[in-house]
């Protein structure tokens, strides 16, 4: 009987690819496995086994498989089951999951290997001289890559010089398949067997009487084995001697010492401190209570608490009584920057039992965190992370925690899948028939709307820890401070006299301005031209402390210039300002204070956020200038103002979510202040006093927000009172694209009639040299969701049928929050 296996390929291939394999692989390979295919004309993949089976393909003869790759499955059942609801939710393919799923290192790539042809006999005089250097080349090495290939003729492209000598049969070309995940090997040393009896020791000793400092080392590797009797490091045996790695190698070529590697894991918890008790205050104690009743009920419950209100510490005990009944719990966090503290809380309650997943990690690391969180290991109990982090193999998870469950940052935009990081969670919940828990002080409208339908429960925790008062919040009016020339560069006199205050007392301050760089746009004063992005449709960004101009979008970057390019005056001034700037201003306002910024451009190294934020908690900053960053959750003690320089560019943008946005970014920015006995201050600077939103803010009323927001989204359509999904085309080619989305727009028309908007440009329509159109579909409560989504793929594989759109990509992504 022949046997086959269906494998996923970490391809945008909507089917499963099927390949022939022999009985004894057919007995040896489970669902999850990884297996290396040929597939294409040379290409080879890493593929995972879907399934085991005996019907041969119909439509192509299968290929046999190239070898595989684990003794046991990588990914559970239940995660598959993840898997597929992703790809029909979020409409893409099981490949587009697989790749975003699995850590890099988990997909081997096949890479092209040279080899020369050694049946031929080839004549030097008919090379050119770059093939000649790369015939050359192959006579001192076996086999060469395209990277070395470049770097020998010194070629961008050096495939056209691999095509002459294929044709001239100089060469043969293989695809080999590499491994990307290397263990972490640590070298140990020991003293050989053969100097075990003390009268053979004596006279290694004597011998080295004339090497003193091998002599040393030999003594130092005695006092060490005294104290513990395993093999010593290398790193620990030169440190304690103080003698070189050189030593230590000609010690190891003499066979006086016996050379062992062993692996061993990359993260590891090093902490000595002993456990803190902790205790719940009676607020707290009431909410954790009603939390565990609603549970009783309700598959998902949120829990609405002010900032500072102790919500981690309900998580803590929550955690603590899952770990109890030995299962998982993972605790989903928006910002790589939050996890930094929040392990250090938590390692301090559960120890080596916390792990961190999340993109700062290096591709090995990860694989670590996955192996251990796929062997059920009591090093990974408690899974911390981004929103990679739900995409983990669980065996028995046990509670799933989403903080902070309004936060954008749960979206994936690029590449597929798009999905939504808490949504996903509570799928995932639901699949191990758990409970979910969303955390928040603003929640998402749609989260709150699903709390007043009855499909969540709610609880409420509305008094700060140890009864701290809510910060005071004052709105600065800018227009008024301006007309009366109060102001000194960005900051209001009254912002100053309060920063000047709370430095005199000790105290430490927070300004946010959403814009990172230290000027949005350059423009010259004669003839008004703005230096733009040769690929995207904006201005690009003053850096100050490069002296460049930056595109936030595609990251292109020039060197300022000194005179107008349109005009040749030298006459260029900067308007708006970032956090560069913001920073620089306060330094000169406060000189004898230190300033640090956290924004993107300082936060890009794998320890950036862990060194901005711990010398910020120990004292050694005064005055954290940040963007949005600043605002998700973090816990400094010692805050009292937090300052928010400009609140309209917020309210401005073109979105329907933007008031809901900047209400919850204002209210968690104030958030940070005051956080302790001492009463916090925020002052808002805006030019706009009177706006519902700014009001609602300093009022910290959000049912009013919710329920203003609520009427706007019934009468103009938009979540949660409708379903959207936001249909994005894009090309180099502007009139391409505009016929391509004219098409798509009116073949939707013709299928739903009404609900479909556009097709518009946004803002921003041209990003790294491709035109962007985006359609919008509403989608009522009384029309199927998964028909309306067939429906759209339909006309989507129409619309790559016809050749003239065939070069247009595009984008579905579903749920546009």
């Amino acid at each position: 009987m022949l046997n086959f296996i269906d494998v996923i390929l970490p391809i945008p291939l909507p089917n499963f690819f099927t390949y022939s394999i022999t009985i004894a692989e057919a007995d040896f390979l489970k669902p999850g496995m990884r297996v290396s295919v040929p597939f294409g004309k040379s290409k080879i993949y890493t593929a995972l086994v879907h399934e085991v089976h005996s019907r041969p393909p119909v439509l192509y003869e299968a290929k046999e498989i190239h070898q595989i790759l684990d003794d046991e499955p990588l990914i559970t059942e239940k995660q598959f089951d993840l898997w597929k609801w992703l790809a029909s939710y979020y409409m893409c393919t099981l490949g587009d999951v697989m790749r975003a799923a699995l850590p890099n290192a988990f997909i081997l790539e096949s890479e092209t290997i040279i080899y020369r042809n050694t049946s031929l006999t080839i004549n030097d005089s008919e090379l050119e001289d770059d093939e000649f250097m790369v015939y050359e080349a192959l006579h001192h090495q076996s086999s060469l890559t395209i990277q070395d290939i470049t770097s020998i003729i010194d070629k961008k492209n050096a495939l056209p010089v691999i095509k002459r000598l294929l044709d001239k049969e100089v060469i043969l070309v293989k695809e080999e398949v590499y491994a990307k995940y290397k263990p972490k090997l640590v070298r140990y040393v020991q003293l050989d067997k053969q100097y075990a009896a003390d009268q053979k020791l004596n006279e290694l000793l004597e011998s080295l009487s004339r090497a003193p400092k091998q002599r040393q080392v030999i003594m130092t590797l005695f006092s060490i084995s005294a104290k513990s009797k395993s093999p010593i490091k290398v790193s620990e045996l030169i440190e304690e001697s103080d003698a070189s790695s050189a030593i230590i190698k000609s010690l190891i070529d003499k066979h006086i010492l016996e050379e062992h590697f062993i692996q061993t894991d990359r993260i590891e918890y090093d902490d000595d401190s002993e456990t803190p008790n902790l205790k719940l205050s009676e607020d707290q104690n009431n909410a954790l209570n009603d939390v565990v009743q609603k549970f009783d009920n309700q598959d998902v419950v949120l829990l609405h608490g002010v900032t500072s209100s102790g919500k981690t510490e309900i998580y803590i005990k929550l955690i603590q009584s899952v770990l109890n009944k030995n299962k998982q719990a993972l605790y989903l966090l928006p910002e790589i920057a939050l996890t930094t503290q929040l392990v250090q809380r938590l390692q301090g309650y559960f120890g080596e039992k916390v792990a961190v997943y999340h993109s700062k990690y290096s591709s090995n690391e990860r694989v670590e965190v996955w192996k251990q969180v796929l062997q059920n290991s009591t090093k990974a109990q408690v899974i911390i992370g981004a929103r990679s982090a739900v995409l983990l193999p669980f065996q028995d998870l046990g509670l799933v925690i989403v903080d902070e469950e309004h936060e954008q940052s749960y979206k994936q935009f690029d590449p597929a899948p798009r999905y939504h990081a808490r949504d996903t969670a509570i799928v995932l919940a639901n699949i191990f028939k758990i409970k979910t828990l969303l955390g928040s002080a603003t929640p998402n409208l749609e989260s709150y709307y699903n709390v007043q339908q009855g499909k969540y429960g709610m609880v409420e925790l509305n008094t700060r820890y140890n009864d701290v008062l809510m910060p005071d919040i004052e709105l600065v009016d800018l227009k008024d401070k301006h007309k009366r020339k109060r102001m000194k560069g960005h900051f209001s006199d009254r912002l100053i006299a309060e920063m000047t205050d709370t430095l005199k007392n000790g105290f430490q301050i927070i300004l946010f301005q959403n814009r990172r760089g230290f000027s949005p746009i350059v423009e010259c004063q004669t003839c008004g031209h703005s230096p733009q992005c040769p690929n995207c449709d904006v201005s690009l960004t003053y850096h100050q402390y490069r002296d460049q101009l930056r595109c936030h979008y595609c990251g292109f970057n020039t060197i300022m210039m000194k005179s107008c390019e349109a005009c040749g005056t030298s006459n260029l001034d900067t308007k708006g300002f970032g956090t560069q700037q913001v920073e620089k201003e306060v330094s000169d306002l406060f000189p004898d204070y230190k300033v640090a910024r956290m924004d993107l451009d300082t936060t890009r190294g794998k320890y950036g956020y862990e060194k901005i934020i711990d010398a910020f908690q120990h004292g050694e900053v005064d005055v954290l200038v940040g963007t949005q960053m600043l605002t998700k959750g973090l816990d400094f003690r010692n805050v009292k103002l937090v300052g928010v320089m400009n609140a309209d560019n917020m309210l401005n943008f073109p979105d329907f979510r933007a008031h809901e946005r900047s209400f919850q970014l204002l209210l968690q920015v104030s958030g940070r202040a005051g956080r302790t006995k001492e009463r916090g201050k925020v002052l808002i600077q805006t030019y706009n006093p009177f706006h519902k939103i700014l009001q609602q803010v300093s009022n910290n009323n959000y049912l009013e927000m919710y329920h203003e927001q609520m009427d706007d989204r019934h009468n103009f359509k938009y979540p949660p009172i409708y379903r959207l999904i936001k249909i994005t085309l894009k090309h180099r080619d502007y009139n391409k694209v505009n016929t391509g989305a004219d098409w798509f727009a009116k073949s939707l028309r013709n299928v739903f009639k009404q609900g479909v908007l556009g097709p518009e440009f946004p803002p921003v329509s041209r990003i790294r040299n491709q035109y962007h159109k985006n359609i919008l579909v509403k989608i009522p409560k009384t029309q199927s969701l998964p028909k309306t989504k067939e429906a759209i793929i339909k006309i989507n594989n129409s619309f790559s049928s016809v050749k003239d759109f065939r070069a247009i990509r595009v984008v579905l992504n579903v749920d546009n929050y």
